[in-house]
């Protein structure tokens, strides 16, 4: 049996429906109604966006088309503000671990599509999987997402036996204590058996809202050609309890403005169904040049940088609770400036070629790889420039293992939680980075920024807390937590 074939039965469910929750005309009324919006109108979207409530589509529609200099430049300073008040300081830092290349898939754009000749297939054994994660521990990482492509050696019980491997290898002081999985959609049965594992968010991007531009980009005679089994990725795994859950778009696939209008969407479609429950990350990549392909090079709707930081910004005033991810994709330059904008989460230190990790630096196994990275600096330099900029990074765990998630994490979001908790959690887990892994010039910078955020820590109680802890790791105690 072709491995098309036994996703068939799945797709009728999604075959006779009579619309989905994406409707493009729609979008594009909206857009094109608020055409050089009034500064008034704009200034009253920031009014709302301020109280920390989720805007509604006509509203995200004002801030798009928003020219004017001024109110752009009081959009940067709300969402900075929005990012500190509900995330803190913190950045939260993770790496891919991209487990297997191999894919039936022929997507135009992506480095890993079936036709293209030039790349090296490779789906990594448990052992060298043990031997990624032993590197990936020794240079500090503790978070993680692990990346397949779609294809029958990448079955759902490969996928358990693959994060099991992750989970159960330890090296040293250290361990991956979270592994995200960015996969493609699977069946409610299949999304079970990852519950069970217990992986962390379960990562789906529809990569394009517009559904003229997905029909070209993924074509009819491979899964991922079908567009409502991947736009309902998220609904299946919240039907089966796996309430983290994150959505994206590949930015220059289409008009940044429509997508952007799509994931507010399908922000909405989630929590109208799901109690409130949103998804627990947005991520914004933008195509970047592969091997084997010319369209990341000619893509007509490539995403300017000025435009890009403008995305990001309208992100955290439309979805104030939900986290956003900024990966390596950019350069070093560019995450500078976009970092704090509202993004909330970073990896750095990543190699995206399947064995990577053997190698020192990224983009050094093109033809195992899925596009170009932007930032290849180490995550050593990144951890301490971003403790220059003020930031806390932040490798914390603690939510997941002790399940708040889903509709619990929301509530206590919106409480006094990052200072309670994210921010001492954030304390702890870059001192333990610092005592194990830090360069000197780092180390100095980092305990200059805990000593700042301790500073700002208000409750006496978790104050206290956070300095008995410091000192039980400088004596060698780790992986304490709020």
């Amino acid at each position: 049996m072709k491995f098309l074939d036994k996703y068939k039965e799945y797709f009728k469910e999604y075959d006779e429906m009579e619309k989905d929750f994406i409707d493009d005309e729609k979008i594009w009324e909206q857009l094109n109604k608020h055409v050089n919006p009034s500064k008034e109108n704009v200034k009253k979207v920031l009014e709302k966006a301020e109280k920390k409530i989720r805007l509604e589509p006509e509203e995200m529609a004002i801030l798009i088309q928003n020219k004017d200099p001024e109110t752009i430049n009081e959009m940067y300073k709300l969402a900075s503000k929005l990012k500190k008040d509900v995330y803190g300081d913190r950045i939260v830092f993770f790496a891919p671990l991209y487990i297997s290349n191999k894919c039936v898939n022929n997507c135009k754009y992506c480095g890993f599509r079936k036709e293209n000749g030039k790349i090296q297939r490779k789906t990594l054994t448990m052992e060298e999987i043990e031997e990624e994660v032993k590197i990936m521990i020794s240079e500090g990482q503790k978070r993680t997402i692990l990346v397949y492509g779609e294809s029958p050696e990448t079955t759902i019980d490969f996928i358990c036996d693959s994060i099991r491997q992750v989970y159960n290898t330890k090296f040293e002081n250290g361990e991956i204590r979270r592994a995200n999985i960015n996969c493609a959609p699977l069946s409610r049965e299949e999304l079970k058996k990852l519950k069970e594992v217990g992986i962390g968010t379960y990562q789906v991007f529809q990569e394009t809202y517009h559904h003229e531009t997905y029909r070209k980009m993924h074509p009819e005679n491979t899964i991922k050609g079908h567009y409502r089994w991947r736009l309902y990725s998220q609904d299946r795994a919240m039907d089966v309890g796996l309430d983290d859950v994150g959505i994206g778009v590949l930015f220059g696939l289409y008009d940044w403005r429509f997508e952007l209008m799509g994931l507010l969407y399908h922000t909405i479609h989630l929590e109208e169904k799901y109690n409130g429950v949103g998804p627990h990350t947005i991520s914004v990549p933008r195509i970047e040049p592969a091997i084997g392909t010319s369209y990341p090079s000619e893509a007509k709707y490539a995403v300017r940088d000025e435009d890009f930081k403008k995305l990001v910004a309208i992100l955290r005033l439309s979805v104030p609770y939900t986290g956003i991810i900024l990966t390596a994709r950019e350069k070093p330059e560019v995450r500078e400036e976009v970092l704090p904008l509202g993004v909330s989460q970073i990896d750095a230190g990543t190699r995206i070629g399947v064995g990577g990790y053997k190698k020192s630096r990224g983009n050094e196994l093109p033809e195992k790889e899925q596009f170009q990275l932007g930032d290849l600096r180490s995550l050593d330099v990144v951890i301490g420039e971003t403790c220059k900029m003020g930031e806390l990074p932040s490798f914390c765990t603690a939510c997941y293992r002790a399940g708040r998630t889903g509709e619990e994490f929301m509530e206590v979001a919106k409480s006094s939680f990052v200072h309670n908790f994210c921010m001492p959690n954030a304390i702890l887990t870059l001192k333990e980075y610092l005592l194990d892994y830090a360069s000197e010039e780092t180390k100095k910078a980092g305990e200059e920024a805990i000593k700042k955020h301790l500073d700002k820590l208000k409750d006496g109680k978790t104050k206290e807390f956070v300095l008995e802890a410091l000192n039980r790791m400088e004596q060698g105690e780790r992986d304490i937590r709020v």
